[in-house]
């Protein structure tokens, strides 16, 4: 069941400024609210009031990372996937553990510390697959820290090894898991869930799977991918959710926004969301979610001038060099940033760039 707006006093932007001052939690109302105030300039300013508390230098990181996305063969057909190619597809792949390797011994050479393993639900892949990657992954390269497998995919792997999401994140972990990227999250909002990915989970199994993890100390990102068919409530609704889940758990280390990419997907008639609505909904999320430390940019969809100002809206990090990305950018953003090109776009927008790793730590 979704949130419905309550009977209120009159909120205003000073109401809600008090509230961020004293760290009080807004309310779904107020967040609704923020994503329709006009003068995005002052909810900017709130938000960067917030990064600056959490993080009072001014420092914006990034880390060498690489995407690999090990398989396409996916049989949910989301409606926003352009990436995806059914079994038995021509264009169907899954890479050999010598092509991973090669993959990643190039991350490597780069200086490179986290190797981020996605790909589609592919039903020939069962948990044995994983553990034999993630386990010659660990042999191989003891140096990289293995961020891999959405809860999607997990939730999907336990399902078709006949394991409970507990026993086969356990089993994961023992083979060298170490933290979980937020994707299939999309709106955590059933109705939209429908809409978008009617055959995927339900957003009681999505926020199930990352409460195990975390509790299993393996910790998580979260995402949202707006600007499709949700409304202004539905994005406030996946907050709070996250929020919620974040109190109990303090197990996501940081959250990411990015806009849904139309082209090639079957929802090709949906306009693309603007800058602006990307700079206040990071603004929105980072007032929403006091909670969470981190708040990523997404530069694949945004591009350096966007992320740049977005440095602005509440953002502390520019996420991966990726090296490589092949979903996102299958519908239409080919930005992908060298380490050096986020350090330029880092300091010409008066920041001190620094190198971390998955866990946030600063690297020298």
């Amino acid at each position: 069941m979704g949130r419905v707006l309550a009977e209120r006093e009159t909120i205003t932007i000073e109401r809600i400024a008090d509230k961020v001052v004293e760290g009080e939690p807004l309310t779904f109302e107020e967040g609704v609210w923020l994503l329709r105030y006009p003068r995005l300039p002052e909810i900017a300013a709130l938000a960067n009031d917030v990064r600056e508390r959490i993080h009072p230098r001014r420092i914006v990181t990034y880390v060498v990372g690489r995407i690999i996305n090990y398989t396409n063969v996916c049989w949910v057909r989301c409606k926003f996937c352009s990436f995806y190619r059914v079994p038995g597809h021509d264009e169907g792949y899954t890479l050999s553990m010598d092509e991973i390797f090669f993959k990643i011994q190039e991350l490597v050479d780069k200086g490179g510390v986290e190797v981020l393993i996605q790909g589609g639900l592919n039903p020939r892949l069962k948990l044995d697959y994983y553990e034999n990657l993630f386990a010659s992954i660990r042999e191989r390269f003891p140096q990289v820290i293995i961020h891999a497998l959405s809860p999607t995919e997990i939730i999907y792997i336990s399902h078709i090894s006949r394991l409970s999401v507990e026993q086969t994140l356990r089993r994961l972990q023992q083979a060298g898991l170490q933290s979980i990227p937020g994707g299939g999250g999309e709106i955590l909002v059933d109705r939209v869930r429908q809409q978008i990915a009617p055959y995927k989970h339900t957003v009681d199994e999505w926020l199930h799977c990352m409460r195990v993890a975390h509790e299993l100390g393996i910790y998580s990102t979260a995402t949202m991918m707006f600007g499709h068919v949700e409304s202004v409530e539905d994005r406030v609704e996946h907050l709070l959710r996250i929020r919620e889940l974040q109190e109990q758990t303090g197990g996501f280390r940081a959250f990411i926004a990015w806009n849904f990419q139309p082209e090639e997907t079957e929802l090709p008639h949906i306009k693309k969301a603007t800058g602006y609505d990307y700079l206040r909904t990071v603004a929105v999320a980072r007032l929403v979610l006091h909670n969470v430390p981190n708040l990523q940019a997404s530069i694949l969809t945004q591009g350096p001038k966007i992320t740049q100002i977005a440095l602005g809206y509440g953002i502390n990090d520019l996420g991966s060099t990726m090296i490589e990305e092949n979903v996102v950018s299958a519908a239409g953003s080919k930005f992908i940033p060298t380490a050096a090109e986020m350090e330029r776009l880092i300091r010409d927008a008066g920041y001190e760039p620094r190198r971390r790793n998955t866990r946030y730590e600063l690297l020298e």
